[in-house]
């Protein structure tokens, strides 16, 4: 299938926006989803924005069924391990149903490495539900290594009235 990849611009925050939130159905969390297209705006198109995004998108005549032709993002931004130096987190990567199996999700996986790869990065990490069987198959198809297993990381996070507290916490300047 014909389609490109580009970096996002803040015209297709409604896009990414409606994405996100077929993605978090699709991970039976749609009500996790508290952001709207305006904060994409102004968290990914500042001065020192929060994250990156790529769009893959298809030509008119193959538009989806609903007449969308933005059909997939991966939003990524940097992180840093202090053993191994410039990492990219990919936190998101979707592509509509209808576009799945055409190379879309590998060319987005692909271009966000070779983002990455460009800016020095010598990894790229990402986390997938336990259930998602397809998608672990798809990154594993492509290299990535499921540390879960193998190094026995767990993911934590500290959020809403947790981390409010904690930040309470913080000694006083």
């Amino acid at each position: 299938m014909d389609f490109k990849v580009r970096a996002a611009l803040k015209e297709d925050c409604k896009e990414i926006s409606r994405m996100i939130l077929e993605l978090a159905v699709y991970e039976n969390m749609p009500d996790q989803v508290k952001i709207s297209h305006k904060e994409l705006e102004r968290d990914g198109f500042c001065q020192n924005p929060f994250f990156e995004c790529l769009v893959a998108e298809v030509p008119e005549e193959h538009k989806s069924k609903e007449g969308f032709t933005i059909v997939g993002y991966a939003l990524y931004f940097y992180t840093y391990s202090t053993w191994k130096g410039r990492s990219v987190y990919l936190e998101d990567l979707y592509v509509m149903p209808e576009f799945r199996g055409r190379g879309i999700g590998k060319g987005l996986l692909s271009k966000v490495a070779e983002v990455g790869k460009k800016k020095q990065c010598v990894r790229l990490q990402l986390s997938v539900l336990d259930w998602n069987t397809p998608t672990r198959d798809f990154y594993a198809a492509k290299g990535a290594l499921d540390l879960t297993a193998s190094e026995g990381w767990h993911f934590i996070r500290f959020d809403g009235p947790n981390l409010d507290n904690l930040a309470n916490e913080a000694p006083k300047d």
